[in-house]
């Protein structure tokens, strides 16, 4: 346990906001409303390039910090790739050792794993499996 004297804790709670925090909450909408007025696409970089444009004086980094803080992304070209689609129809394996994956002795418990990979946009790449045996042992 971290002893901390109550002077030390009411101290930092009345102490006033740094010049960073200050800064912060000046900028904060600033960002957000040239994020807004840019269709809510622009990333940390074109972000930073459009607030120097419009005469705010901050860094790239801050930003970054400053978006990240208020959840702000630019649009990505990426597309999101799903790699498994779930039949809800399909019973699930039974999980026959309730999630616990200790074992009382070596070889008491064995845990299997079972991979597929394939590349499907190349037919010249022979497809593989893999099978992963672990040996659960405390």
């Amino acid at each position: 346990m971290l002893q901390v004297a109550p002077s030390t804790y009411y101290d930092a709670k009345s102490r006033p906001l740094s010049a960073r925090a200050v800064r912060d909450t000046v900028l904060a909408p600033l960002l957000l409303a040239l994020w807004v007025h840019n269709y809510s696409v622009y990333g940390r970089r074109k972000l930073w390039k459009a607030a120097q444009r419009a005469g705010l004086d901050i860094g790239r980094d801050q930003v970054a910090r400053l978006m990240a803080a208020q959840g702000l992304v630019g649009a990505s070209r990426a597309k999101k790739r799903f790699t498994t689609k779930a039949d809800p129809s399909n019973a699930r394996a039974p999980d026959l050792v309730k999630r616990n994956f200790t074992a009382p002795r070596p070889d008491a418990l064995w845990v299997a794993d079972f991979e597929r990979h394939e590349a499907l946009p190349n037919p010249a790449v022979v497809k593989g499996h893999r099978l992963r045996l672990v040996a659960a042992s405390r």
